[in-house]
């Protein structure tokens, strides 16, 4: 039997290491995880895109403190509710998702949350889905979960009050996201939720119907929001999001372009070095007694570790150095994959993930941001054939490519 460990130092520490919130109370819940009881805890995870980010593992590694007391943790996959698409935040209607689509997206995620959770061992982490229970739901049962909520409650959110004054669609399946989300608490009757601040009003939503349906207690903690001291987040929205399936390049050199302002909240939320240290270099930003830059690489390096190992965190690091702090194009430039024939400059960004999509690439190019052996390339249209063979795309400060046709 797995021990539940009670040190009130280490569950001091997990109340208050990046928690925005804690709902009822955190005086309540903390006589709860100093009870001895073994709570069943889970953070749902809609599969919208092929990985997992940074923002999901701040979420993950909340979840492994837990496990490492003795606690119960499911990692939720949102198959059903990834098909709708959370409206938070959202000014218009999301693009609705297919079955094999979210499926898709979602079979990696074990994977990369394994670099923070463990599957296996003892007290492993379970992997549910939410299509196990709301699939098998009936058209009455919905009118149940529905007879909990108020139309108002719905209309009351941010984003709808701002479609309303925009004259945009707010369509009923969107009202029916956060029903769906909330009685995943219900189906696995959790005693607590983790989620980001941003999703507070779908977990207590989730918390008012744990209460209708069981009448029961489910508490619920929000995390703080990885942003810089002006509020702007790091995430999918502003364009500068790290994807735990980064290589590991990519992983330190994206962290490197961070704003100084997120550095300490970065160790906080994404790290596991010791608390104390992450307050000393809360101290440290603030008497100005240390270069950002030197704690930054010191960010970028952690987070790479504990995603790709500390072998990787190292070259990694070494290859920052190399090419950015000391402008050098790297010996192990990885080949490109031999073009079909002609493709544009753009087409080949795109294939070999140097540019999200074909906007992107041109906007990169247009921008100064591309370079052919050290020459800044301004042309979208120019057209790759066999006399770039050997040729060095260099895009942004961090991502080489050889170009190769054999």
């Amino acid at each position: 039997m797995v021990k539940i460990i009670t040190d009130e130092k280490l569950v001091d520490e997990f109340l208050e290491r990046g928690v925005a919130e804690i709902y009822p109370d955190k005086t309540t819940f903390k006589k709860k995880l100093l009870s001895g009881e073994k709570i069943r805890v889970y953070c749902g995870f809609d599969p919208s895109a092929p990985s997992l980010h940074i923002g999901n593992a701040i979420l993950i590694n909340k979840l492994s403190e837990l496990q490492k007391l003795g606690h119960e943790v499911i990692f939720l996959i949102g198959d059903f509710t990834g098909m709708i698409g959370d409206p938070t935040d959202k000014s218009a209607v999301r693009k609705k998702l297919t079955r094999e689509e979210v499926l898709e997206n979602a079979k990696n995620y074990q994977k990369e949350a394994s670099a923070y959770l463990f599957f296996d061992k003892e007290n492993p982490a379970t992997v549910k889905y939410n299509s196990e229970w709301n699939d098998k739901l009936s058209y009455r049962d919905l009118m149940e979960v529905a007879s909990n909520f108020t139309a108002q409650q719905m209309f009351a959110r941010d984003m709808f009050q701002e479609r309303i004054k925009n004259d945009k669609p707010i369509y009923l399946h969107e009202f029916l996201y956060p029903l769906a989300q909330a009685y995943d608490s219900v189906a696995m009757d959790v005693d607590l939720e983790i989620g980001g601040n941003d999703q507070m009003f779908n977990m207590m939503c989730g918390r008012d119907l744990m209460k209708a349906m069981k009448n029961k207690e489910k508490f619920v903690l929000t995390m703080k929001l990885l942003a810089d001291n002006e509020g702007k987040k790091m995430g999918k929205s502003e364009g500068n999001v790290v994807w735990l399936s980064d290589s590991p390049q990519n992983m330190y050199g994206k962290v490197m372009s961070w704003p100084d302002g997120v550095i300490g909240i970065g160790f906080e939320l994404c790290t596991n070095i010791k608390f104390s240290e992450v307050k000393e270099i809360y101290v440290e930003l603030e008497d100005g007694k240390i270069n950002p830059r030197d704690l930054k690489m010191k960010l970028a390096y952690e987070i790479t570790k504990i995603n790709h190992g500390e072998e990787k965190a190292d070259a990694a690091q070494d290859y920052f150095v190399k090419t950015i702090q000391k402008k050098e194009i790297p010996d192990d430039v990885s080949p490109s994959l031999p073009p079909p024939g002609e493709v544009t400059l753009v087409e080949f960004l795109v294939r070999e993930n140097m540019a999200e999509s074909k906007g992107d690439a041109r906007r990169k190019i247009e921008q100064g941001g591309v370079s052919i052996d050290g020459e800044i390339i301004r042309d979208y249209k120019g057209i790759i054939d066999e006399s770039w063979d050997g040729k060095i795309v260099k895009v942004g400060k961090k991502n080489f490519r050889k170009i190769t046709f054999e």
